[in-house]
This record gives structure tokens, sequence and C-alpha cells, in this order.
């Protein structure tokens, strides 16, 4: 690295607002890129931090926008773009709330500037080389409307449940679930199936950073950057990954 004179992060999907949860209602074991789903719907797979996702606590994207100074992987960096996939879906909750599912950001940072600790190559059994980003977002409290969103629970934060085994554009829909109950290591399916559940990403690391991103702000150490561009609101539906 010491040998380069720019290295540079630029990726281009970063921070999926709330990415389906996954299960596998075929009789085989699945290899994914939601991680290995036993058969007859043994497991369920997710990926998104809950009320710790900053594209669900800022639903509306009032504060994150192209220019947005964010955390990446222990650097600063920017959002430079809309990320690959990004549509601003909305549907209503079991509970009568407010579903937010497709946003997503490009993210580019100086990488000689980036920890190892928050930037990890992995690989999913079966599937390919992956990587594991962290990003931190600090969303200002711009008024009670901003508050009452960042104040919303994983209990009050729904998720949709996928089945990975049927290789479409449209996977059939399994159910409505809280973070809550992803949390809680067990869900019930629509069909009546009680599964287990466990996150891709870490709640662990989303807590460090959050807490780390907090201090660097206070001490002025990170300042927060209004967006110069709101991103688009895609009208297209995005395509489930096969």
């Amino acid at each position: 690295m010491e040998t380069l004179n720019q290295a540079f992060l630029f990726n281009p999907r970063n921070a999926y607002q709330n990415y389906n949860a996954a299960a596998n209602g075929s009789d085989r074991v699945l290899h994914t890129y939601m991680g290995t789903l036993l058969p007859s719907f043994g497991n369920v797979t997710y990926s998104t931090s809950g009320e710790l996702s900053p594209l669900l606590k800022d639903p509306d994207l009032r504060a994150i926008g192209i220019g947005t100074r964010v955390f990446l992987a222990g650097a600063e960096g920017y959002v430079a773009w809309e990320g690959t996939q990004n549509t601003l879906n909305r549907e209503v909750t079991p509970d009568g709330g407010d579903y937010r599912a497709g946003a997503t950001l490009s993210l580019i940072g100086d990488l000689k500037k980036m920890d190892p600790r928050y930037l990890r190559a992995a690989a999913f059994t079966g599937y390919g080389p992956t990587l594991y980003v962290g990003i931190g977002i600090p969303i200002p409290v711009l008024d009670e409307d901003m508050m009452e969103k960042l104040s919303v629970p994983n209990s009050k934060l729904y998720a949709k449940i996928s089945d990975y085994s049927v290789q479409s554009r449209s996977r059939p829909f399994l159910g409505w679930v809280t973070y809550a109950d992803l949390r809680s290591g067990k869900v019930t399916l629509n069909n009546g199936v009680s599964a287990s559940s466990a996150p891709l990403s870490s709640l662990l690391m989303a807590r460090e950073i959050a807490a780390l991103l907090r201090e660097k702000i206070k001490g002025g150490g990170f300042l927060l950057q209004k967006p110069v561009q709101s991103l688009p609101d895609n009208p297209f539906k995005t395509l489930n990954a096969l």
C-alpha cells in the first residue's frame, strides 16, 4: 500500500436500506450470497442492522444524499451517487406503519486511511468472495418528524422473508417479520413453520462504529456535511438478484 500514490475504494452498493430476509423452501441445501440456507425452511438469514441501519432511520433520505460525509471502514468517505438497485419503494406494514426497502448508496473513500478492522475479505461457502464494509452515517435531528423516525425501535421495523429456492425476479413471499423477531433467534413464517434466524452483519460492529463516530463528532474530528443533491427517486421496481 505504501508504494502507491493513491488507493481508493469505490463501492457501488452499500448500506442497503432493508434487504429481504432469506429462507429455503427446497429439499436441498442452498449456498447463496445470503449464506447457507437449510432445506425445508430450516433457517432464516438477514443482513440489515435494524434500528442501527442509517437508511431505515432516515427513510426519506432528508440528511443523506450526494456529498454526505460518512464513516467508511475507519476513514472519511462520501456518498458519490445512488447505489446500484437503488429504488425508493414504499408499502404499508402489518401494523399500518411505513415500510421502506430499496435505497442504496455508492460510497468512495481513501483506502490508505482505512482500518482493516472495518474492511475485511470474506468467502461464502459454495458461493464466492465478498467484502465486509463497516459504515457509519451521522443523522442530525432536524425536527420532530426526524426525531420520530430516528426513535422507531426494532419492534416496529419490518422486513420481508423470501424463498430463495425460487430463481426468479419475484420470489415467493413468506411473511412479514420485525427486527426484534429476527434478533430473538426464532421467527415464524406465514406457512406456520418456525425457523431459526441469524444475521450476516455484525450488531457488535454496528454499535462499535456508532459509538466511535459519535466520539469523533463530539471531539470535532468528524464534521457533518449537508448533501449537495438529493438521491433520485427511481420509479422502477428492484429486480431480485438470482
